[in-house]
């Protein structure tokens, strides 16, 4: 099938492509831009001429010379604007005013007393409001939102069916845009999740080494979100990583999605309440100081939350084969209590040439896996990543 463009399509993905390569590895010059892309040289220094007009690049000193006059190099300007990441949970919302680059200005975290969704919508509102409130002066301003939720998201950003927080067919994005008037992206917490850790939880060689990622969100509950050949992976009608919803006790507890012996139960904060330990709190944050302090029953707790998450791991890495598989949200601050009986399950259960090669890690970003997966999100379409469908 012959597929074409016409000159405006052509140009924003040459504008995208040459924006990504300077974002990714600057500083370059514009011959290097024009060696690295395929483009002319014409075309290179057109295109970066309107980065620099939109102040989203800027020229900075002189490179090497390879025989002729000293090049400008070219960089980055990742103060051109800010972006909004939130991550909504069934105990808090949390969010992040960062700029183009994912660094951190400020983050803001609200309690959620209630989950009705006019009450949860105030909320994120009122929480986007004081982030505004100290957002930095700059070309663009507030570019974007992003929203990373516990449930499953069409692509209107309507969220589907939340059982944690009782939602079903709420249109989050459509709302806040209404309200906000700025873009909006709303997805599953842990696909964002995915994209936190893939884009800003490692550097730019790990990045292109790794096509095959699974990135585990563990917290109130538990998400996946997949990387296959380098791309966030959906399923057939976007719903893709609810692993918290498999079963691993056919006839165990009552989950709130309406199944039993859901992995979420047995491996994620839910089991703080079904523990016969008798724990001295009932949060991560809280219980974080007991284990350190060496509490048994919050130790107890730990390494059977660790087994009980090597179990789902196990299924997952037999299944997909990922070339890695990351361990984020709440419960990655266990990691010291938690990671020995996780990985002695994973060693005694997984298939051998599944684990041969597989590289199991923790949240370099820890609990901001989702916030900043979410800043990404929104980051991307102001930086005019455009994707072409055939």
């Amino acid at each position: 099938m012959n597929v074409t463009g016409d000159q405006a399509l052509v140009k924003k993905l040459n504008k995208s492509i040459v924006l990504e390569r300077i974002r990714l590895h600057a500083p370059l010059s514009r011959a290097q831009l024009s060696s690295q892309t395929g483009l002319n040289k014409a075309t290179v220094s057109n295109l970066v001429a309107e980065l620099i007009t939109d102040g989203l690049v800027y020229e900075t000193g002189l490179g090497e010379s390879s025989g002729g006059r000293k090049p400008l190099m070219l960089l980055f300007n990742s103060r051109a604007g800010f972006v909004l990441g939130i991550e909504v949970s069934v105990q808090y919302i949390k969010g992040a005013l960062t700029d183009l680059a994912g660094t951190i200005e400020t983050e803001l975290t609200f309690p959620l007393a209630q989950h009705d969704p006019a009450f949860v919508m105030e909320q994120i509102q009122k929480l986007i409001q004081e982030l505004m409130q100290v957002t930095p002066p700059s070309p663009h301003g507030i570019v974007g939102i992003g929203l990373g939720v516990p449930g499953m998201v069409d692509e209107t950003g309507t969220v589907l069916f939340a059982p944690n927080l009782g939602w079903e067919e709420v249109p989050l994005r459509q709302r806040l845009e209404a309200e906000l008037g700025l873009p909006v992206v709303v997805d599953n917490e842990a696909n964002v999740g995915a994209q936190g850790e893939l884009y800003y939880g490692m550097d730019s060689d790990h990045r292109q080494l790794v096509r095959d990622l699974v990135y585990i969100s563990a917290g109130s509950g538990i998400g996946a979100g997949i990387i296959i050949d380098g791309k966030p992976y959906q399923g057939a009608w976007g719903y893709a990583g609810e692993t918290g919803h498999m079963s691993i006790d056919w006839n165990g507890r009552l989950c709130s999605c309406g199944s039993r012996g859901c992995w979420e139960l047995y491996a994620s904060e839910k089991a703080y309440a079904a523990s016969t330990f008798k724990l001295p709190a009932h949060s991560t944050a809280e219980l974080l100081s007991f284990a350190l302090q060496g509490d048994t029953n919050t130790l107890s707790v730990y390494r059977d939350i660790g087994r009980y998450l090597g179990v789902g791991i196990t299924n997952i890495v037999n299944s997909l084969n990922p070339g890695m598989l990351i361990i984020g949200g709440p419960l990655a601050e266990a990691r010291p209590w938690l990671e020995q009986s996780m990985r002695e399950v994973i060693d005694e259960r997984a298939l051998p040439y599944h684990r041969r090669e597989l590289q199991i890690r923790f949240s370099t970003l820890g609990s901001r896996s989702t916030m900043l997966g979410a800043a990404y999100a929104a980051t991307a379409p102001f930086l005019g990543r455009v994707r072409v469908s055939l």
